[in-house]
């Protein structure tokens, strides 16, 4: 029987998020579930009672300032406790740098970067009475800046240096937390992108969901589930010494050392 425990994901309807929480249910004994479609949060929610751990969803938008408090007061009413926190949700628009307008920037830190910080710095306490982990999602942009993926590039970096500082504090208060950059993940929000880059190069979705690896330098996409266990590991007891640090996860993708 599972020690009671208990991890809140965001971003969990779908993709990576929805991949993590129903990893993250073979180790905890509740999960509770962040993202604004509510009917695809339902969907996941039965993935992962079916895994063996209980859900609670909240359909959310991490935008909004008051989301944070609502989703903390009610973990900690509905199980006692917070163990872990991931961080997942956040779409950044993919436009080029001289025609994002300064909404679309904005919006896309308020979700991502904002969004984190305010869950995290509100779950902090509860962190810090479980000895409790947390992890927050970046992207290899951030290692790897272009033109047409400025706000991406420049919201993944200060997701890692985010991580960075809440790790520093994290070192006093008994609080791990680490940043995972994954690179080219086989998601949804991976095949919409598909239908953007593909006609700016010629070519069709179907040759450029095949090339698409070849130019990036890899062999192949990454799976969702691929970076849910790496996820289950960083909040494991496994990678208690583990903090302060970003983990790529790219195929290979960022040539860089």
């Amino acid at each position: 029987m599972k020690t009671k425990s208990v991890a809140i994901v965001t971003g969990a309807s779908q993709g990576i998020g929805g991949a993590t929480a129903v990893r993250l249910a073979r180790d905890f004994s509740a999960v509770v579930l962040v993202a604004r479609n509510k009917d695809e949060l339902e969907k996941t929610a039965a993935a992962v009672n079916s895994a063996g751990a209980e859900s609670l969803i909240y359909a959310l938008d991490l935008r909004d300032p008051r989301s944070p408090e609502i989703i903390v007061k009610g973990t900690l009413d509905r199980f006692g406790r917070i163990d872990a926190l991931v961080n997942i949700a956040g779409a950044v628009p993919q436009i080029d740098l001289f025609e994002m307008t300064d909404a679309q920037w904005d919006d896309g830190m308020a979700l991502k970067l904002h969004g984190a910080r305010r869950l995290t710095v509100q779950a902090w306490d509860a962190l810090k009475a479980s000895n409790g982990s947390v992890v927050l999602i970046s992207g290899s942009a951030a290692l790897d800046p272009k033109p047409g993926f400025a706000a991406v590039a420049t919201i993944n970096a200060a997701i890692i240096a985010l991580a960075k500082a809440f790790a520093e504090q994290g070192i006093k208060d008994g609080v791990q937390v680490n940043s995972v950059v994954p690179g080219a993940v086989m998601t949804g929000r991976r095949r919409s992108f598909m239908d953007h880059w593909a006609p700016e190069h010629g070519l069709s979705v179907e040759e450029a969901m095949k090339q698409f690896p070849e130019k990036a330098g890899i062999a192949r996409y990454g799976k969702p589930e691929e970076i849910a266990d790496l996820m289950a590991y960083l909040v494991s007891p496994a990678a208690k010494w583990m903090t302060g640090t970003s983990v790529r996860m790219d195929g290979g993708e960022i040539k860089g050392i």
